[in-house]
């Protein structure tokens, strides 16, 4: 199984390994891109889950990542375990440039006028987070809900980094859809070859062993043969 660990992680482990993998990021990427060239499926395919899954984990869909990896992947017939396992091309210490990247071409594209400061997101974020707890509360009393910090979060905030992630996001996923086409072939081709020899080996052996036991048939067929002919001409009892 692709996705199966010898020893599961408990959940404060796996929580922690979503922040930072304990074999640190280079390995856990070097991990991803060895899983993903031994899918057997064809290059293509696996290319375009990567494009799919690449792509969606560029967006910002905090706990959709995989279901959206899923149905982009459906949808130009990719390849799913590719998709899945590409979503985990960002990470918390890219992430941020990204978000800020991303933002700051979705406020030209939109043409919003706002700094992009730590104080500026992070009030909004926080805002918006206060007004859904207050929404959330208000449906067992009789609370006004409230919109104003959800509306600007989802206008200054959300929509800016959404839209402004899509160019970089397929520009970046159709690198990476380009690069796995190779890499994937070369994978396959180097271990169809292992395999030829392998199985070469086998045929070779069993040939010498199968020689060697026409070797000695014989032998064994003229002592039998010399056997039952002593027992022919051995004396009668008197």
């Amino acid at each position: 199984m692709v996705f199966k660990r010898r020893d599961p992680l408990s959940w404060g482990a796996w929580l922690r390994e979503q922040v930072y993998p304990r074999s640190g990021f280079r390995r856990a990427t070097r991990y991803v891109l060895h899983r993903m060239r031994r899918l057997p499926d064809q290059p293509h395919r696996i290319a375009r889950g990567v494009f799919a899954g690449s792509l969606i984990g560029f967006l910002p869909l905090p706990g959709m990542q995989f279901i959206a990896a899923w149905l982009a992947s459906r949808a130009i017939n990719g390849n799913l375990l590719a998709a899945l396992l590409a979503t985990f091309n960002t990470n918390p210490v890219t992430t941020p440039f990204f978000a800020v990247l991303a933002m700051t071409l979705g406020h030209w594209i939109l043409g919003i006028e706002k700094p992009l400061s730590w104080d500026y997101i992070s009030g909004a974020t926080e805002q918006a987070a206060s007004d859904l707890w207050f929404n959330t509360l208000a449906i067992f009393n009789s609370d006004v809900p409230r919109w104003d910090g959800l509306i600007q979060f989802w206008h200054e905030i959300y929509l800016p980094y959404f839209i402004g992630a899509l160019g970089p996001g397929i520009l970046l996923s159709l690198i990476g859809y380009y690069i796995t086409i190779p890499l994937v072939e070369a994978y396959q081709k180097a271990r169809a070859a292992k395999a030829d020899d392998r199985k070469e080996k086998r045929r070779k052996l069993k040939a010498t062993l199968a020689d060697a036991a026409a070797r000695l048939r014989p032998h064994r067929d003229g002592d039998k043969l010399d056997k039952k002919e002593t027992d022919g001409h051995k004396p009668d009892d008197q």
